[in-house]
């Protein structure tokens, strides 16, 4: 069936929230009916679904995920961790290039859409790496189909921290798209991490990410990618902040559209702190790390008054027992594309943040800066890409319900008070009452560069 009538729920869209019906026929978004439409017309054809006392809203779009194929499909692959975002109510997803091969050239590129094409349960796009000379594919790219530039000012694996200063400047200059930066200061990380060695060896407490990977090596690298768009006018999406310090300095109350220089914070940034370390240990390490009670709180002011533009998750899965390993040799990143937007909503209901904001940060804004054609909103003709949520019903995350290859979750034992009961991809159930249906759905996005 291709006709759905999604009937008296709560639809959240464009800083509003009403009571209504929306109609999907053939993949799209056909109508929108206000609460009290007369609805008889379309369930002669459609199959209904029941939306009272949940939310209907645009599909998260996640515009930082590491799904890790190929080359690293022991800790995850497009199949299950794009399966974990449909479950999460994520139905569109950007992919870093720091894969096995890295994804530094056009072919490298294809292959990833190749591989998503059957297999990923939400719509696509993967991001072109950056190295140091790499910018002839970079000017190569196909901008329709590629969501952007990614470009490690910091650590990074394999080649593709861009360190040599007239690369930088070359890459800034001559972009033909989105430049996402991933700041952190190489030689203060490296300082750093020399001294914390000296004193405690390859036992290094995890308390001191923070401080390995300090504010410091944040705010000089990311102040040297706002001088490169500010040299050569480019349009530059500053990735995962992690300071109040790095959000100062950016724009507030300003459509993203007519940004040159916009931001990201991810859902572990507003969620975790510092002190979150002593329990959680390898399983809150992350790159750029989670730092003080302070900084989340400035993240999160800085979400509420536009500084900070999309709220992402940076989904990055590694196997338990990696990440069980000492200090220095645990990798940093951890799975959360499946409770991101759980995550968003419980601090909803703590009166933190407004559930229109949400849908702004997570939907409405990634389509908007990433220019995404007919995605990220609930308006006619635009593709029926939908979550509805029970905001009453709670969500228990335990092992056995997690959808992750690497079935494991820094959040496992928490309850959440919401539940994700549908989630609706190319205008198809693929998540229906909180059970995953019928097949992998998703199509790749197109940008209008």
């Amino acid at each position: 069936m291709s006709q759905y009538l999604i009937k008296d729920v709560t639809i959240v869209n464009e800083n509003a929230s009403f009571q209504g019906s929306v109609y999907l026929r053939d993949g799209f978004i056909q109508d929108i009916l206000p609460g009290g439409s007369p609805t008889l017309l379309y369930e002669q054809t459609a199959r209904v679904i029941d939306g009272k006392g949940k939310h209907l809203l645009p599909g998260i779009i996640d515009d930082q995920v590491h799904f890790r194929e190929p080359g690293l499909e022991h800790k995850g692959d497009i199949f299950h961790e794009s399966r974990a975002a449909v479950m999460g109510g994520i139905t569109s997803y950007m992919e870093m290039p720091n894969t096995i091969p890295p994804a530094i050239t056009n072919a490298l590129l294809n292959d990833k859409f190749n591989r998503a094409r059957n297999s990923s349960w939400a719509n696509y796009s993967f991001y072109l790496g950056a190295t140091n000379n790499n910018l002839k594919e970079i000017l190569n790219m196909d901008t329709a189909s590629c969501c952007g530039i990614k470009i490690f000012m910091g650590s990074s694996t394999g080649n593709m921290l861009v360190d040599n200063n007239e690369a930088l400047n070359k890459i800034f200059s001559r972009a033909p798209t989105l430049v996402a930066v991933h700041c952190e200061d190489e030689d203060t990380i490296n300082r750093n991490m020399k001294r914390a060695r000296e004193k405690w060896g390859e036992n290094i407490p995890f308390a001191m990410h923070p401080e390995i990977r300090s504010a410091t090596a944040c705010i000089k690298s990311s102040d040297k990618a706002k001088d490169l768009a500010y040299k050569h006018n480019t349009r530059l999406h500053l990735l995962h902040l992690s300071t109040e310090q790095e959000t100062l300095s950016l724009e507030k109350n300003i459509n993203p559209e007519n940004k040159k220089i916009t931001a990201e914070v991810c859902v572990h940034h507003l969620w975790f702190r510092q002190e979150d370390y002593a329990q959680k240990g390898s399983l809150i390490k992350w790159n750029p790390a989670i730092k003080t009670e302070k900084d989340r709180q400035g993240l999160l002011e800085a979400v509420l008054d536009d500084r900070i533009d999309i709220i992402a998750t940076d989904h990055a899965p590694h196997r338990l027992e990696e990440k069980q390993n000492p200090y220095t040799k645990a990798p940093s990143g951890g799975p959360l594309v499946q409770h991101a937007f759980l995550m968003m909503l419980e601090m909803h209901h703590q009166g933190l943040i407004p559930l229109e904001t949400i849908v702004r940060k997570m939907a409405h804004n990634p389509a908007k800066l990433f220019r995404i054609r007919r995605r990220g909103f609930i308006r006619k003709g635009y593709w029926g890409d939908l979550v509805m949520a029970d905001l009453s019903k709670e969500t228990s995350v335990t092992n056995d319900s997690l959808q992750y290859k690497c079935k494991w979750s820094p959040l496992e034992g928490t309850t959440f008070h919401s539940a994700i009961t549908h989630t609706f991809i190319n205008g198809k159930p693929v998540v229906e009452n909180g059970i995953i249906t019928g097949d992998p759905a998703g199509m790749p996005l197109i940008f209008d560069q």
